[in-house]
C-alpha cells in the first residue's frame, strides 16, 4: 500500500460524517447537540459514549477513549491508520486510487495478526476455487446445489471445499511464499508425530468465519462422505480451534454481513446453524446470525446489543432446540435490555429443512409473521412433562408461569395472559393478580441479596481511577487551550505575553498546537488529532474539547488566565529558591543563603502585587 498523501487523508475525513460511520456500529440517539450510545470498547449498561457531530470526534466518559473517525475504526477494528483511511473512503463511496487500497498479501504482511488473517483469506480463496472450478470439488458442489443452494448463495458466503489431501493447503501457502513460522498458529494444521504439518480440514465443505470487519479468521468444515472416502468416524462439523484470531465465544457467524440489515430493522434473527442463516438469506432475511455451536455468551450478546434492539430466536424445532431456546431467552433476559420474541419451526424441523420442504416464501412468512412472545413460548415450555389434569400440577404450573409473567413489562400483554390463565384453570383474575403482586414482593428481596451471576469469560474493563479535582492552574491551562482551539487568533496575543504554560504536558500540547497552526489557516479538531502521534496527547485534546465552557471567551477571562499563569510561575520560582536556600544552609554557605532570602522577599512582593 503506497503512502496516502495528507491532502487525500484530509479530503476523505472532511467528506465523511463521524455520526454516520459510528452509527453503523453503535446505536446512537441524539441528546442536545451530541449523540449518545453504549460504548463499543467496554461493557456498560448506561450510555457514556458520545459523538460530537460539530467537532467530528467521539469520546467515552466511561473508559476515556476518544478520537476522530479514523481513530474510531483503528480502535474498533484493530487496523492501521492507512487501513482506516481506506475503510472510511469505502464506507462513503469516495473513489481512491488503487495504489492506496492494495492490502497486504501473505508474503507482505508483517505482524502476526495480519499474517494470520492473510493466510486465512488465501485459504478461503483457494477452498472456494476448489469447490466451483475443479473436478475435485464437483461432488461437494452437487451436494450443495441438491440442498437448494444457488451459485449466487455459494458466492455470497464464499463457501469452499477442502480436498482429501493432507498437504494441500501447506503446498498452496509455500507456493505463495508465505512465512512458514506462522503456519502452526493459524489453526489450519495439525502436527504429526514427526513434527511435520498436516491439513486440519480435508474432505469437507468449508464455511469461512469472518470477524465484524469481514476478514476470514476461521472455518467450519462439514464432512462430505462419499463412496471413495466413507465417513471415517469423522465429526459432522469441525471448527477451527481457538487462535489469536478466533475465539468462538466472541464470534457470531454472518455478523459482518447482517449488521447493516440489523441496524436498519433494529432486529436480528438468531439461528443455531450456518445453513439456517444461509437459508434465511435465501428467503430474503439478511439479518440472521448464528453462534459458533455453543450456547450464547455474554460477549456475543454485547456485540448484538450494540447494533439491534430486538432478538428473534429461531432455533431448531426438536426438543434440543426448544431447550436451547429456553436457555437463550433466560441468558438474554438476564444480561441485556433487548426485546425478545420467538419463531418456532413446526414439525420438529430446523429452519433449513423447513425452507427446503416448503420453499422460501413459506419460510419468510413463518419468520416474519410467525413470531410469538416469549411468554407464549414459556407457557408451552412449562407444560412439558406436566400432567395438567392433576390439580397440584395445575397449581404448580400456574405459579411457575406467573413467575415468568413478572418479566413482562407490557400491561396489555399481562392482561391478555392473566385472562387466558383465568379461563383455562378456572381461577379469578383478581386472585391471579394478587398472586403476581405477592411473587414480585417476595422476589425483590432475593434479587437484592443475591450476588451477581458470574460472567462467562467476561471482557475485563477497569474503570478509570477517580482523579483528584483539578487545581485552579490546571483549569486555567485547559481553558486557554480550549480558547486557542476555537480562536486561533488568540495565539498571537499569548505569544506576545511571553508567558509559558506551567506544567510540561500542557506546554508540550501548546507547542504541538503552535506547530500545527504554522501550516494551517484554521484549526480543525479532527485534523489536529491526526497530526498528533501520542495517544496521551490525543486524550488531553479530547478532554479539553469536551470542556463545559461558554461559546466565546472574554477579554477579562483572557487577562485572568494570564494572571493565574504569572502567579503560578512566581510561586513555583519561590519554591525553587526555598529549596536552594535549604541546601545552602545545610552546606553552611551563609552568603548564598542571604542572597536567596533577599530574592525570595522580592518574589513574594511580586506575587502580592500580581493579586
Amino acid at each position: 500500500m503506497a503512502r496516502i498523501p495528507q491532502t487525500i487523508i484530509d479530503d476523505i475525513r472532511e467528506r465523511s460524517n463521524i455520526v454516520d460511520i459510528v452509527g453503523q456500529y453503535v446505536q446512537l440517539k441524539k441528546s442536545g447537540k451530541n449523540y449518545f450510545g453504549l460504548c463499543p470498547f467496554h461493557n456498560e449498561k448506561s450510555p457514556s459514549f458520545s459523538v460530537a457531530e460539530d467537532k467530528q470526534i467521539f469520546h467515552c466518559f466511561g473508559c476515556g477513549r476518544g478520537g476522530n473517525v479514523y481513530g474510531f475504526l483503528q480502535e474498533l477494528d484493530g487496523i492501521s491508520f492507512p487501513e482506516a483511511v481506506v475503510k472510511v473512503a469505502e464506507m462513503n463511496d469516495i473513489p481512491l486510487d488503487p495504489q492506496y487500497q492494495q492490502s497486504e498479501g501473505i508474503n507482505e504482511a508483517t505482524s502476526q495478526t495480519s499474517q494470520l488473517i492473510a493466510l486465512h483469506e488465501k485459504a478461503a480463496e483457494v477452498y472456494h476455487h476448489m469447490l466451483v472450478n475443479t473436478a475435485a470439488g464437483q461432488e461437494a458442489l452437487d451436494y450443495l446445489l441438491d440442498r437448494g443452494l444457488t451459485m449466487a448463495l455459494i458466492e455470497e458466503f464464499n463457501i469452499g471445499f477442502a480436498p482429501n489431501e493432507r498437504s494441500f493447503l501447506e503446498k498452496v501457502f509455500l507456493n505463495e511464499q508465505a512465512k512458514a513460522e506462522f503456519f502452526p498458529d493459524t489453526g489450519l494444521f495439525v502436527q504429526r508425530n514427526d513434527g511435520s504439518l498436516a491439513d486440519r480440514f480435508y474432505q469437507r465443505i468449508m464455511f469461512p468465519i469472518r470477524n465484524p470487519q469481514g476478514k476470514t479468521i476461521g472455518f467450519s468444515g462439514r464432512w462430505l462422505a462419499s463412496e471413495k472416502v466413507g465417513d471415517q468416524d469423522q465429526p459432522k462439523y469441525l471448527n477451527s480451534p481457538e487462535t489469536i484470531l478466533f475465539n468462538k465465544r466472541e464470534v457470531l457467524f454472518n455478523f459482518d454481513k447482517a449488521r447493516r440489515a440489523m441496524r436498519k430493522d433494529g432486529q436480528v434473527y438468531l439461528f443455531e446453524g450456518f445453513m439456517d442463516v444461509i437459508a434465511a438469506w435465501q428467503a430474503g432475511i439478511e439479518n440472521g446470525i448464528a453462534s459458533m455451536g455453543t450456547s450464547l455468551t455474554n460477549q456475543q450478546i454485547a456485540h448484538i446489543e450494540r447494533v439491534a434492539q430486538e432478538v428473534i430466536l429461531c432455533y431448531d424445532g426438536d426438543s434440543a432446540g426448544v431447550e436451547a431456546t429456553n436457555r437463550g431467552i433466560d441468558l438474554l433476559q438476564n444480561n441485556s435490555r433487548l426485546k425478545l420474541s420467538v419463531v418456532r419451526v413446526p414439525e420438529r424441523m430446523d429452519p433449513d429443512e423447513y425452507l427446503r420442504k416448503y420453499g422460501t416464501e413459506a419460510f419468510y412468512k413463518l419468520a416474519v409473521h410467525g413470531k410469538e412472545t416469549v411468554f407464549a413460548f414459556k407457557m408451552d415450555y412449562h407444560r412439558t412433562n406436566r400432567n395438567l389434569a392433576n390439580e397440584k400440577e395445575q397449581l404448580d404450573y400456574v405459579q411457575v408461569v406467573l413467575n415468568e409473567l413478572q418479566r413482562v413489562d407490557s400491561l396489555l400483554e399481562q392482561d391478555r395472559y392473566l385472562t387466558q390463565l383465568s379461563t383455562e384453570f378456572n381461577l379469578s383474575r383478581e386472585t391471579l393478580q394478587q398472586q403476581l403482586k405477592q411473587n414480585r414482593q417476595e422476589q425483590r428481596p432475593m434479587q437484592d441479596a443475591a450476588p451477581p451471576p458470574p460472567a462467562d469469560n467476561p471482557v475485563v474493563f477497569t474503570p478509570p481511577t477517580r482523579q483528584q479535582p483539578k487545581t485552579q492552574v490546571e483549569k486555567a491551562q485547559e481553558l486557554l487551550l480550549y480558547r486557542l482551539f476555537h480562536d486561533s487568533t488568540l495565539n498571537h496575543r499569548f505569544r506576545a505575553s511571553g508567558i509559558s504554560f506551567i506544567h510540561d504536558r500542557y506546554q508540550q500540547l501548546y507547542l504541538l498546537f503552535d506547530a500545527y497552526m504554522e501550516t494551517e489557516e484554521h484549526f480543525v479538531l479532527a485534523k489536529f488529532l491526526d497530526f498528533l502521534k501520542e495517544d496521551s496527547m490525543k486524550k488531553m485534546v479530547i478532554d479539553i474539547a469536551d470542556l463545559k465552557a461558554s461559546e466565546e471567551g472574554t477579554e477579562q477571562e483572557f487577562q485572568d488566565i494570564l494572571q493565574v499563569f504569572q502567579k503560578s510561575g512566581i510561586a513555583e520560582e519561590i519554591n525553587q529558591k526555598r529549596i536552594q536556600q535549604q541546601e545552602a544552609r545545610q552546606k553552611g554557605n551563609q552568603q548564598l543563603e542571604l542572597e536567596l532570602a533577599i530574592e525570595i522577599i522580592d518574589l513574594t512582593k511580586r506575587l502580592k502585587q500580581a493579586k
